[in-house]
């Protein structure tokens, strides 16, 4: 897939390139076998890095991860969480949510087979990118409340999300995967990730089979409100 293309629109008015990546930025999951330049990667962590976080503090550490064996542990590792996803998914329920807890047995879950679409993608794509998080630099505000945290994300996914825009940038492609960090421990010690770090993301890379042109999504007028939560719905 070529790069989008800049020219008239990115001397015009790049807002509109910009917007162009962002409505366009899908989940590759599948990849050709072509390689993917360390120039690109390094063009792309240039951009990405310009982030904000909380405080400015740039926690980040990125891990670009070619071997084949260390993908393929990838793949191995996320097949236990597969497999709660996919029976979750199958129960209808919301999988690994912690606000609404499972109803399946753990022998339910041992005999569904993982979906292969949150394995396979680690072993096939030409590059794994890793992306970790220093846990002592963060501000986790909300660490307090009787919920899950959400917080801590602020200082390591608006680079993450940095990264996928410069992939679709560059005509790459990827997807923030997270179920191997369900199993961080063994990760962190196949990764050699020191005590206090956390992998917030793992992104299969490469160039994709295919291209979506039209993402489906909610539209504005579904989650946009004024003043309120239940607010009249934002409209302009």
């Amino acid at each position: 897939m070529p790069p989008l293309p800049t020219g008239a629109v990115s001397g015009q008015n790049p807002r509109m390139e910009l917007y162009a990546v962002m409505r366009s930025a899908f989940s590759a999951r599948e990849f050709t076998p072509e390689a993917v330049d360390d120039a690109v990667l390094a063009r792309i962590f240039e951009h990405a890095r310009f982030a904000p976080s909380g405080g400015n503090r740039q926690g980040w550490h990125v891990i670009v991860v070619r071997d084949q064996a260390t993908k393929d542990a990838f793949a191995e590792l996320a097949k236990p969480p597969a497999k709660r996803y996919g029976a979750q998914v199958a129960a209808g329920e919301f999988p690994w949510n912690t606000v609404v807890p499972t109803k399946l047995t753990a022998e339910q879950i041992a005999a569904t087979d993982p979906p292969r679409g949150l394995s396979e993608p680690y072993r096939r794509a030409p590059v794994v990118i890793v992306v970790c998080v220093d846990l002592r630099v963060v501000a986790s505000v909300d660490s307090q409340l009787d919920r899950v945290g959400v917080i801590s994300g602020a200082s390591i996914y608006p680079f993450t999300w940095n990264i996928l825009l410069g992939l679709r940038a560059e005509g790459l492609g990827g997807t923030l995967t997270t179920m191997p960090i369900a199993q961080e421990p063994e990760l962190r010690a196949l990764l050699g990730v020191p005590e206090g770090v956390a992998v917030a993301a793992l992104i299969p890379t490469g160039h994709p089979v295919r291209s979506l042109s039209k993402l489906r999504r909610k539209p504005v007028a579904e989650f946009a409100t004024r003043e309120r939560f239940d607010g009249t719905p934002f409209a302009p």
